[in-house]
């Protein structure tokens, strides 16, 4: 993991950090902000594993609550989480922690026994998702019992002769304790009561997975490490798999001019810059994927899950055309899933002098949000310019994955405080108390505050960390905790 330069960061650093730390004993904190404070500076993970991450898959038939019980035990959203059967379709998964051990948390599509179509690949996806886990936690609506899609899982399960973990979902009070306790017939030993959507229980049945949870996965399926994970993304047709091909040095996937040729992602390992990488081509983002229908709306499913799994986004970008709106939302996307994100123009060998100006321009109207992003000017069909790629990504990367000591940031704080204080409202002025790298991949920060910090001061304070810091290539999260004095 990369850490930050550290000029400066020394005793008076240290110091600094130490006051302000004693100085949060004055105000109320919550216990996740003290969970926070006695982590920090802590690296999750920075010690290298004797092997793969033990995998736990949750399975269940559709709309029990999978996904929302994934985003509980990563303590974010994460997985896409609807009111609708099927929303989640393949394997994603996510690394989880839980009393100090980590594991990988594979959240599965819906299984059904009579499924057909693309219902039936999902059922095979969450079968798969089955042979690959050390431990399932089967998900069961308490709310309805067990069904004789319930049944056929169960059945499963016993073919598979893994450790099972049975979750009874949907029990957001002592109400529904009753419920839960109907499924010991299922025969799958003790149901954990659990409102996935509350957090009720749901401490109590990780415990439970950690009883059974090896050291290390047997199948070794999601092995963490290995080739660095890029996307190649885009709207439809600006050669993405043009550039998978160039980059591989055959022909990889199939390339037309008609726009949505690839529909599932295809996964490439290839040789760039000393290195080998995974680059993963994805079908086309739509202008309104969610008015598609049939092969284009599953793809677009696919090729955001292939966002998620990766650690960088390449996102291209046709040259010789206007940036399209549809460009700026495929950024913003990469943004919002919290990736490294590259920029590059493709179709480069097309463009003269004028196109070249204007496309300047339009850069700095229309993606003035992302000024923080490599960028990349290249051409797939003749190979230009496809050395500089590499060293854009290496960037990200290294940004995506940068940590700032906790007492170098907060004497960076304080010197911008004291140059560029908050601006007085109402008779109050907001201070900060305290600062805090929360996590990396992207970087997050925590700011402890004595009051409401506006939202421009905030866009300055990112703007200043990147200024100091660097994080070139990487999204980055500032937020704000407003806490008050406690009462004596």
């Amino acid at each position: 993991m990369s850490t930050a330069p550290r000029q400066g960061d020394g005793p008076d650093d240290a110091a600094v950090e130490r006051a302000l730390r004693a100085g949060l004993s004055e105000f109320d904190l919550a216990p996740e902000d003290e969970a926070l404070l006695s982590a920090d500076g802590v690296v999750v993970g920075d010690e290298t594993p004797q092997g793969p991450l033990p995998v736990v898959a949750v399975v269940g038939r559709p709309n029990v609550g999978k996904s929302s019980l994934v985003n509980r035990i990563l303590r974010r959203r994460e997985a896409v989480v609807e009111d609708v059967p099927g929303v989640t379709r393949d394997r994603v998964s996510y690394e989880g922690e839980w009393a100090g051990r980590r594991f990988t948390v594979v959240d599965t599509g819906g299984w059904e026994a009579d499924a057909t179509g693309i219902h039936l690949r999902v059922a095979e996806q969450a079968e798969i998702a089955i042979d690959l886990a050390d431990v399932v936690m089967f998900v069961v609506d308490a709310t309805v019992g067990a069904t004789d899609d319930d049944e056929a899982v169960v059945r499963l399960l016993r073919r598979a002769g893994k450790p099972v973990v049975l979750v009874a979902n949907k029990v957001d009070d002592q109400r529904g304790e009753a419920d839960a306790a109907v499924l010991w017939n299922l025969g799958l030993g003790q149901p954990w009561p659990v409102s996935a959507l509350h957090g009720r229980g749901s401490g109590d049945a990780l415990d439970a997975v950690l009883e059974v949870l090896p050291t290390v996965s047997a199948s070794g399926a999601y092995a963490q490490g290995g080739p660095r994970r890029v996307a190649l993304i885009g709207r439809p047709n600006v050669g993405k798999s043009s550039l998978l091909n160039r980059l591989a040095g055959e022909n990889r996937v199939v390339v037309d001019n008609v726009a949505g040729t690839t529909r599932d992602p295809v996964d490439e390992l290839i040789e760039l810059g000393g290195k080998t990488w995974r680059f993963v081509d994805t079908a086309g983002i739509r202008r309104r994927v969610h008015q598609s229908r049939g092969a284009d709306f599953y793809a677009s499913l696919r090729t955001q899950t292939a966002l998620e799994k990766a650690e960088v986004a390449v996102v291209l970008v046709d040259a010789s055309e206007p940036i399209a709106e549809q460009d700026v939302r495929v950024i913003q996307q990469v943004i919002d899933a919290g990736r490294a994100l590259v920029i590059a123009y493709n179709k480069w060998d097309t463009l003269d002098e004028e196109r070249r100006h204007f496309l300047e321009r339009e850069i700095e109207r229309d993606l003035v949000q992302v000024p923080w992003a490599p960028r990349a000017n290249v051409s797939a069909r003749t190979g230009r310019h496809m050395d500089r790629l590499v060293p854009a990504i290496e960037t990200a990367l290294e940004s995506w994955d940068t940590r700032v000591p906790t007492g170098r940031l907060n004497a960076f704080f304080g010197e911008i405080v004291a140059s560029h204080p908050h601006p007085v409202r109402g008779g109050k002025q907001p201070r900060i108390l305290f600062a805090t790298q929360a996590s990396t991949r992207p970087p997050r920060f925590v700011i402890f505050a004595s009051g409401f910090i506006e939202a421009g001061y905030r866009r300055f304070l990112e703007r200043r960390l990147r200024e100091q810091f660097g994080f070139e290539g990487t999204p980055i999260e500032v937020s704000v905790r407003v806490r008050e004095k406690r009462r004596r």
